[in-house]
């Protein structure tokens, strides 16, 4: 029997197994949740020991598990396969906005709703049945290892220090990192680029000693919320380019061949954003076109803002502080530590003196990532997408991150490809998140016709 074959016929009970995956509230950025990500991480010990794998997990302390597993039954000069994914998910609640129980997984029109179904357990079980088909089938012509992560939600702090000291166990010929998504169900893509990330800050803007009576202190006292906005509106120009001096000095200019090599993905992205995002129109850069803002330039973002009073009602208050969290996408060639001090230095200079600031840094960043891509394994992929969707793949590059990528392709001497199987519009870290069940099987046939493609010797 071939692999493709035991896939169709036990398609439904990978959807199951899905079901049961997504029924786990595996939030790796709540304490209270961490029980029920050490619960997730023993059902994929147990899910890798009954398709034939040798699972271990591994533990440090005050850190998330890795569930790892492995199968060398192809032989000594086979290829060997290493495949990422994560299996931790972001918070949810149904007060948020959600139809339905966030961990309670709903199916309504060949979609499973539920947090973690798009981002990322559709991509664990892809990866597990496909594993699950191969072993099954006659003669598989790769090795296999497969390593889940329990906290790429929550700053990867495990995983990094992990791979540098585990090499020799993860050592392959070819990485795989299942993770992100496609801006149509129909249409699959060929990533080889992904942003990176600067350091996630806090900045705390500092006024009087503590809440004041706006009456009594208004107009004599700078308010902190007023000084914040004011701050950071000098962070970005009229046309949205970031005015961080020194900001955009690593970025390599798009070239004119890699611009008509990420064309063809351009209305395809466009689309995506009129459904998905729904702005008025859209806003950035200007020299550079909607799809490429998105994979090829860096951004600085305002992920959050608060200060003052939020409750219902009214009360007049002038607050003694008030704070925004900021990140920045990055590109190659940016350096994360030098764009945390380019914004530092900058901030010092634009916080007015009737306040004081501080950014605190939350997380540690991460560097873009870019793929050759014409390797072996990137061919393989390419026809594997073909095989799995019926239509050629487009070139794209994510305008996501996946911090443990650059790690990988620090420590392991390895090719590496990325394997979206996702849609983006099904609400990652939304309400309402949703998995296609149709991509889920296109995504577990493509694995299978990529294990096929890749070159029979390491």
């Amino acid at each position: 029997m071939s692999g493709i074959d035991y896939a169709k016929q036990h398609a439904d009970r990978f959807v199951t197994d899905l079901v049961d995956l997504l029924k786990i509230p595996s939030i790796s950025t709540r304490p209270e949740h961490h029980p029920d990500v050490e619960r997730a991480a023993l059902w994929l010990r147990d899910h890798m020991h009954r398709i034939g794998l040798e699972p271990t997990i591994f533990r440090a302390e005050g850190r998330l598990p890795l569930v790892y597993g492995e199968w060398f039954g192809a032989g000594p000069d086979a290829p060997t396969v290493l495949i990422y994914c994560h299996y931790d998910v972001q918070p949810a609640v149904l007060e948020d906005g959600w139809l339905s129980e966030p961990f309670a997984p709903t199916f309504r029109d060949g979609r499973i709703y539920a947090r973690g179904a798009v981002d990322s357990k559709c991509h664990v079980i892809i990866q597990l049945a496909a594993v699950e088909a191969l072993l099954a089938a006659d003669a598989p012509a790769v090795n296999i290892k497969l390593l889940f992560e329990g906290e790429e939600e929550s700053g990867s702090g495990h995983i990094f220090r992990f791979v540098r000291e585990h090499a020799e166990l993860l050592k392959c010929d070819v990485c795989v990192v299942s993770d992100g998504s496609m801006p149509d169900e129909n249409q699959p893509i060929l990533d080889y680029g992904l942003r990176g990330l600067s350091p996630s800050l806090e900045l705390h803007v500092t006024g009087p000693k503590r809440d004041l009576h706006s009456g009594h202190f208004g107009g004599s006292t700078h308010n902190p919320i007023h000084a914040l906005v004011h701050m950071l509106s000098q962070l970005h120009d009229e046309a949205g380019r970031v005015a961080v001096p020194g900001f955009y000095d690593d970025v390599t200019p798009l070239s004119a061949e890699e611009r008509a090599v990420l064309a063809p993905i351009g209305p395809w992205i466009e689309a995506e954003w009129r459904e998905v995002a729904g702005a008025p129109q859209p806003w950035g850069d200007p020299d550079y076109q909607l799809h490429e803002r998105v994979m090829v330039r860096p951004t600085l973002e305002f992920n959050g803002i608060y200060g003052g009073y939020t409750g219902i009602g009214v009360k007049t208050v002038l607050p003694s502080t008030a704070s925004a969290k900021i990140t920045c996408r990055l590109v190659a060639h940016q350096d994360p530590t030098r764009v945390y001090e380019l914004l530092k230095a900058h901030i010092a200079r634009i916080t007015p003196p009737t306040v004081t600031s501080e950014l605190r840094v939350l997380e540690a960043g991460a560097p873009a990532v870019v793929i050759d891509r014409n390797t072996p394994a990137m061919r393989a992929v390419h026809a594997a997408y073909r095989e799995g969707w019926g239509v050629e793949p487009i070139f794209s590059r994510m305008g996501g991150s996946v911090p443990v990528v650059a790690v990988f392709q620090k420590t392991l001497n390895a090719q590496f490809v990325l394997m979206p199987f996702g849609y983006k519009g099904g609400g990652a870290h939304s309400t309402n998140e949703y998995a296609v069940i149709d991509m889920l099987h296109k995504g577990i046939a493509t694995m299978l016709h990529f294990f096929r493609g890749l070159p029979t010797t390491a």
